[in-house]
């Protein structure tokens, strides 16, 4: 899975832009994700990379479109030092994975091949042969991760 690295502060108006927020369609967001940060980050991802980020990822608005966006463009876990309160748990909720490493986000460049586990917290830069550690998520978590959000976890435990 390739790293895509970006900064401190990186807010939802530049994830998603509010001029595409008249869908909620992921498709139609995952083409417009970090239009305004990297013109080139829809045409580049493939599904299963990681995006990496310094402090206060996801601050700004409270939109649940930004993990959205990102999730369909085919990010398979968002690596940060820190990410803004709401936007963690608008992630959580439409199963985005998450996970808040410091070192890991000062650590991993842009283009790095990055491994992660979500049930041990394990991060692997594969490119520079670091290894991270991560506060895994709890067993209840990773059946909402699994499940594909809040929603889809409650729905299936109500059959």
């Amino acid at each position: 899975m390739k790293a895509h690295k970006y900064g401190n502060d990186v807010d939802t108006d530049v994830i998603i832009p509010a001029r595409y927020l008249n869908t909620s369609a992921p498709e139609e967001l995952a083409t417009h994700c970090m239009e305004d940060i990297d013109p080139t980050f829809a045409g580049r991802v493939k599904p299963g990379d990681i995006l990496v980020a310094g402090r206060n990822f996801g601050c700004g608005s409270s939109r649940e479109h930004a993990p959205l966006a990102i999730k369909a463009s085919g990010v398979s876990c968002v690596i940060a030092e820190t990410f803004a309160r709401i936007f963690y748990r608008n992630a959580l909720n439409i199963g985005l994975p998450i996970l808040e490493c410091p070192s890991a986000a000062n650590a991993i460049a842009a283009g790095d091949e990055v491994s992660v586990d979500l049930e041990t917290g394990e991060i692997k830069d594969i490119t520079t042969g670091q290894a991270f550690h991560a506060e895994p998520f709890p067993t209840f978590m990773m059946e909402l991760i699994a499940a594909g959000g809040l929603a889809a976890y409650l729905k299936g435990r109500n059959k």
